[in-house]
């Protein structure tokens, strides 16, 4: 029986392979309203490709934030209400996922800030389910026109430099308010001691981001690869980003945040 199975993956696999190879022969070169190099440049600069939103025309990943906060804001909602009373002393398998989840960063606020955690447990697992669910939002696909009319793929917010800013600044001045509540005026100077911690934040989202969306690209975008390879790539990179940006985000906010909220009492001695 062993022997028979290998059989039949090996013809399978053969016949996938053959099927690829006559596609990529016989398939006519698809027409793109744009070279690679427009599709390259456009990804970084995101001055082309743009969407009406109320008249304006907007960058996609705005739409894809709103959409994600939407849906984010949603999710929590439905779980408050109808999922949360219901949770049981020996939980599911779902109230388990939410309870490792929520516990991650619990837990890391925990360790790296012991003596205030309770609102930086609360932001750093706000961030990261926003950065690992805007990173794994481009793996849907959705559609979207343009003001050309074109139709493009919403990309991740944050692979947007506007989106990376945003998180970025916004993490730095959550850690200066704990800086203010643990040491007063002195936790400003404390922070800003740290005064590039958010350009750091900024380009290392944004330039994970954007190199796994060009890689695919760039593979999408010949016809001798895009076939089955661009989904693992896109899928292999999109998930790894999404763990690791998330976790290396609250990793440095909950570290950073322990450090200026830390009070130091001067010895008399």
């Amino acid at each position: 029986m062993t022997k028979k199975r290998r059989t039949v993956t090996l013809i399978i696999a053969a016949l996938l392979l053959a099927a690829t190879v006559a596609a990529i022969i016989i398939l006519p070169i698809s027409e793109k309203h744009e070279t690679v190099k427009e599709a390259m440049r456009d990804a970084v600069l995101h001055d082309a490709n743009r969407i009406n939103l109320f008249g304006l025309a907007v960058d996609p990943s705005l739409i894809s934030g709103f959409i994600v906060t939407g849906i984010l804001l949603l999710f929590a909602l439905i779980l408050r209400i109808f999922v949360i009373p219901r949770f049981q002393m020996v939980p599911g398998k779902f109230q388990l996922v939410i309870e490792t989840w929520v516990g991650f960063f619990d837990d890391l606020a925990r360790t790296n800030s012991p003596h205030r955690n309770k609102a930086l447990g609360a932001y750093i697992f706000g961030a990261g389910s926003y950065i690992f669910a805007g990173t794994m939002f481009e793996l849907l696909g959705i559609q979207g026109i343009t003001t050309e009319g074109h139709s493009i793929s919403l990309p991740a917010p944050l692979a947007n430099m506007n989106g990376a800013i945003c998180m970025g600044v916004t993490t730095y001045l959550f850690i200066m308010l704990g800086g203010i509540a643990g040491n007063g005026i002195k936790g400003v100077g404390k922070t800003l001691k740290d005064f590039s911690l958010p350009i750091s934040m900024t380009f290392r989202l944004f330039g994970a981001l954007l190199s796994g969306m060009l890689t695919t690209e760039l593979v999408y975008y010949y016809i001798t690869l895009s076939f089955a390879l661009p989904v693992v790539v896109g899928v292999l990179f999109t998930v790894l980003h999404a763990l690791i940006q998330a976790y290396v985000l609250t990793m440095l906010c909950s570290f950073y945040y322990g450090e200026v909220s830390e009070v130091h009492i001067k010895s008399t001695e």
